[in-house]
């Protein structure tokens, strides 16, 4: 079978990762972005990293006209693209609050034109960026794929509401095979320091929070409530390190493939849960920095713990979590204390 995948939001954080992992696995990634949330700089440190050659279209997965000429000219190429692995979405939890057309339009009808685009072109196979944010408040701990669907913000319907959509196009027949992969808290950084999270602007995740206190960019971290029923009373989180998340979208791809289901869903997570404050002495004892941090308030909506049952993913993908807390954090730091401005040094 030709392995030539349309990889969109290639050059993202998740997505530059993944691209590594595909090309080491044999697969040949078209990328498609529009940098609205990275720059060309990734893809080119991916092509170092990888010794592969990155085949790459600038624009909009909304963008109709584009979609039918990239699959078409594949098509006539020999090469046609035999799977799409969809990462191409806004993704700030904050930002969806205050501006939720933005994400609708986005996320769920940019997702819509990909899949009419992909039936024109007759391709089945598809692999779908979630999120754990689909379940919202924990009915109970650890959360399993069969947990109720209550997101508590727009960006969190958006997912849960692509997720609907590829059941709906799944079950429509000809072979289409729709993979959602819940991601619970991604951080980390390629183990050489050339890859990483990159944020615009203020950071939305905790973890670059870490780390730009840690290079001097930022004076301490805030951490939200220190009165949680928790360990520490901080909030605990499932954290994965970017590089297993990204052997899980290998695995996926691999997977849609061969099933039988038209659609199915994964938890990615380690199945253990980090608390703020561990998270934190991880860091300090992987960097040697010492990290000031001020509690404030709880942030109304936070919930006190998350984390994953992951065992169906590890039965039918085959996949498990296999890098620590402290390699995280080191590679977390080596990516950042290399980059401390990250793709613009």
């Amino acid at each position: 079978m030709d392995k030539t995948l349309l990889v969109t939001g290639g050059a993202g954080y998740i997505g530059s990762h993944t691209l590594l992992a595909l090309i080491a696995a044999g697969y040949r990634p078209v990328v498609l972005d529009n940098f609205s949330n990275s720059v060309p700089e990734v893809l080119r440190r991916v092509e170092q990293l990888s010794g592969a050659q990155v085949e790459f279209v600038e624009g909009d997965i909304r963008d109709a006209g584009l979609l039918d000429r990239l699959f078409q000219q594949k098509a006539a190429s020999g090469n046609p693209v035999q799977c799409v692995v969809h990462f191409a979405a806004l993704k700030a939890v904050g930002e969806s609050v205050a501006n939720p057309l933005a994400y609708y339009d986005n996320n769920v009808g940019g997702t819509t034109t990909l899949l009419q685009a992909m039936d024109r072109a007759q391709v089945r196979h598809f692999v779908f960026s979630s999120s754990a944010t689909v379940y919202g408040e924990p009915v109970a701990l650890p959360y399993t794929e069969q947990h109720r669907i209550a997101p508590t913000n727009p960006y969190g319907w958006t997912k849960a509401m692509v997720e609907q959509v590829l059941r709906d196009w799944a079950a429509t027949g000809e072979q289409r095979r729709a993979v959602a992969l819940r991601y619970f808290n991604p951080i980390g950084a390629h183990a050489s320091g050339r890859l990483g999270e990159a944020p615009q602007g203020i950071p939305n995740n905790l973890f670059p929070f870490i780390t730009q206190v840690a290079v001097g960019k930022r004076e301490r971290l805030m951490v939200f409530g220190d009165d949680y029923e928790t360990a520490d009373g901080t909030g605990v989180r499932d954290y994965l390190h970017v590089e297993d998340l990204a052997d899980g979208h290998v695995r996926a791809v691999e997977y849609a493939g061969r099933t039988e289901a038209p659609f199915a869903a994964f938890n990615l997570g380690t199945g253990k849960g980090t608390s703020v404050l561990q998270l934190v002495r991880a860091f300090e004892q992987a960097s040697g920095v010492a990290i000031a941090c001020t509690v404030l308030a709880r942030r109304p909506g936070d919930i006190a713990s998350a984390w994953a049952d992951p065992a169906l993913a590890y039965r039918e993908l085959g996949w498990k979590a296999e890098r620590s807390i402290e390699q995280m954090c080191a590679d977390g730091w080596r990516w950042q204390s290399q980059n401390p401005d990250g793709y613009s040094n």
